[in-house]
C-alpha cells in the first residue's frame, strides 16, 4: 500500500515526529553545554565586579585570578549582595544593584570606600548593565566607560534638610553639585532615571529612606562596622568616631 504523503494524518504524524526529534536535540545540546554556560555567566559576573573596581581588559583566566585575589568575603543584608574587597590595604565594599530601565531590567555594581576623615562613603568605581536598552542611547550606561567613570569620587551619603542622612548621589540633567551629581546620558532620560532610582534604593536601605525594621543609627553602625571589620572596632570607639563626624559637619 502506497503511503499518501498528502493526507492530513501523514502531515500530523510527520510534524509531531519532527518536533519531538528537534526538541530532543535542543534539550541534549542545552544539557551538554549547561556547565559551560554557567561558567560563562559566572565569569561575566566576575568581570563586571572587576569593572566596578576600574580593572578592565583582562581575559578569562586573568579575570578569574584577579577576582579570587581581591574578593575576600560576601555579605547579604535585606536582599543585597555586598562583596568585600581589599586593594592596597584599603577595604572596599562592592554593592550589587538591580533596577528597571526604559525597555527592561538594568543592573550593576558600585564599589564604595570610606573617607575615614569625614566618615562618608565615596564611589570607588561603577559598572552598569542592561537587558534591552536602545543602542547609542540607554545602552550607553553599559557601553560608555567614560560615563561610568564620572561616578568615581562622588559622595554617596550626606545630610538632608531634616538633619538625617540620605542618599545624595544622583543623576541629573544639569549638574549643580559636582561632588554628588552626574549628568544623565544624552537622549536617555528614562534609563538614566532608572539608574538613579537603582542607586538610591541600593544605598537608601542604609540611610533609613527605605523602610526596614531597624533604627537608622543601628543601620549606620552596621554599615561602618561591616566595612572596618566587625571585630576591629568597639561600639564605644565607633560612637566617638560618629561624634567627631557630627562636630565637623556642624563646623
Amino acid at each position: 500500500m502506497k503511503l499518501n504523503t498528502n493526507s492530513n494524518t501523514y502531515i500530523i504524524i510527520y510534524s509531531a515526529i519532527l518536533v519531538i526529534v528537534v526538541a530532543f536535540l535542543l534539550a541534549f545540546v542545552s544539557s551538554s553545554l549547561k556547565d559551560k554556560q554557567d561558567a560563562n555567566v559566572e565569569l561575566d559576573m566576575k568581570k563586571q565586579v572587576l569593572y566596578s573596581l576600574n580593572i578592565r581588559n583582562l581575559d578569562g583566566s586573568a579575570a578569574e585570578a584577579k577576582y579570587a585575589e581581591l574578593v575576600n568575603d560576601t555579605l547579604e543584608f535585606a536582599g543585597q549582595k555586598i562583596l568585600m574587597v581589599e586593594i592596597n590595604d584599603e577595604p572596599i565594599m562592592i554593592f550589587e544593584m538591580k533596577g528597571m530601565g526604559l525597555w527592561g531590567g538594568i543592573s550593576g555594581y558600585m564599589a564604595a570606600h570610606f573617607d575615614l576623615e569625614t566618615m562618608n562613603f565615596k564611589v570607588y568605581g561603577s559598572y552598569f548593565n542592561h537587558e534591552s536598552e536602545t543602542a547609542g542611547l540607554g545602552a550607553e550606561i553599559k557601553d560608555s566607560q567614560e560615563w561610568q567613570e564620572k561616578f568615581i569620587g562622588k559622595r554617596i551619603i550626606g545630610e538632608g534638610p531634616d538633619g538625617k542622612d540620605r542618599v545624595v548621589l544622583s543623576i541629573v540633567k544639569k549638574v549643580e553639585d559636582p561632588e554628588t551629581q552626574v549628568d544623565c546620558v544624552t537622549g536617555a532620560t528614562l534609563t538614566s532615571n532608572g539608574v538613579d532610582e537603582m542607586i538610591k534604593r541600593t544605598f537608601g536601605i542604609w540611610t533609613g529612606e527605605y523602610d526596614l525594621d531597624m533604627d537608622e543609627g543601628e543601620l549606620e553602625k552596621m554599615l561602618i562596622k561591616s566595612y572596618l571589620g566587625k571585630d576591629s572596632i568597639s561600639d564605644a570607639e565607633l560612637g566617638k568616631m560618629l561624634k567627631v563626624r557630627k562636630v565637623k559637619e556642624e563646623e
